[in-house]
């Protein structure tokens, strides 16, 4: 049983020994929502949605997220969406940068985190060659907070030290040329790849050729956070069929790594809707660990 989401009243309240900051007009924010749950933005974020004149927001960006802007502003739609007709970026910075010049408060309002595969850098930097002051309010990446919803921890003492961050395509829409799979597959245990559902075959054909095996365990998740959320728990050799298969649509988060087999454990949102958990020691390290405690 879901709780209705609850209202939120129109100011955050006093904090003791916290003041929160101040959004001036002619300012831009450039906010994370997070992975999907409105219940995942920061408190920051909440405040700006609060003090904002105009949102300027992604796509994905959560109806009810929107619904906590202050009364009378003004929300525009600016996503870009791999695949669909979708404004150009330089467009987009030159709309924040024209709305600020008009003594607007802007939020500029990205899924996950604005400084991860969300282009905020590029906003950023467009910003300051006008002169437009800003403020960078950080949110959860969906890269780690999604994968946390999906029981999938990204780092985990018994299969990983490192983990890698990468973007399954480039600015023209293809796949990223610039990545070294081969260093990838071979020096990170982990992998984490954001909008690589259209190239998916052709990553996981180049991991295997650097030597990841093609059993290795891979998590495809999508709407990660949403109550649609799905996962698909395939292997590397098979992931782009089973994907396909399965009807996995994107935007979707694919990770890579033996971490993936710790869902059979950890998928609490599953074990909440009474689904036992599928093993109690998922790496096969219980022995090791109780040995090694001594």
């Amino acid at each position: 049983m879901t709780a209705k989401f609850p209202d939120i009243a129109p100011r955050l309240p006093a904090a003791e020994g916290h003041d929160w900051p101040e959004f001036r007009p002619g300012w831009v924010w450039l906010t994370g929502a997070g992975p999907g749950d409105p219940g995942l933005l920061t408190l920051n974020a909440l405040h700006g949605l609060r003090e904002a004149d105009v949102v300027v927001h992604d796509a994905l960006v959560d109806p009810r997220i929107l619904s906590w802007a202050r009364p009378g502003a003004r929300l525009i739609h600016s996503g870009k969406r791999g695949g669909k007709a979708s404004p150009k970026q330089r467009d987009i910075t030159l709309h924040l940068v024209e709305l600020a010049r008009a003594g607007n408060r802007v939020l500029r309002l990205k899924g996950g985190d604005p400084f991860v595969f969300g282009r905020g850098g590029e906003e950023a930097l467009g910003l300051v060659e006008a002169g437009i002051p800003f403020r960078v309010v950080p949110g959860i990446s969906s890269g780690v907070g999604g994968l946390a919803h999906a029981g999938i921890p990204v780092t985990h003492r018994d299969v990983n030290q490192s983990v890698t961050f990468v973007t399954g395509h480039d600015k023209r829409g293809l796949a990223p040329v610039t990545v070294d799979w081969e260093a990838v597959a071979k020096a990170s245990p982990v992998v984490v790849i954001y909008m690589g559902m259209k190239h998916l075959g052709e990553i996981a054909a180049a991991m295997i050729a650097a030597g990841r095996a093609g059993s290795e365990p891979v998590a495809i998740v999508t709407d990660a956070s949403l109550p649609t959320q799905r996962v698909l728990e395939t292997s590397l050799a098979t992931a782009a069929a089973d994907a396909e298969a399965a009807g996995m649509q994107p935007p979707a988060l694919i990770v890579v790594g033996r971490n993936v087999l710790l869902r059979q454990a950890l998928d609490w949102a599953g074990q909440m809707a009474g689904e036992p958990p599928r093993s109690l020691d998922p790496l096969g390290t219980r022995a090791q660990d109780d040995a090694a405690e001594g």
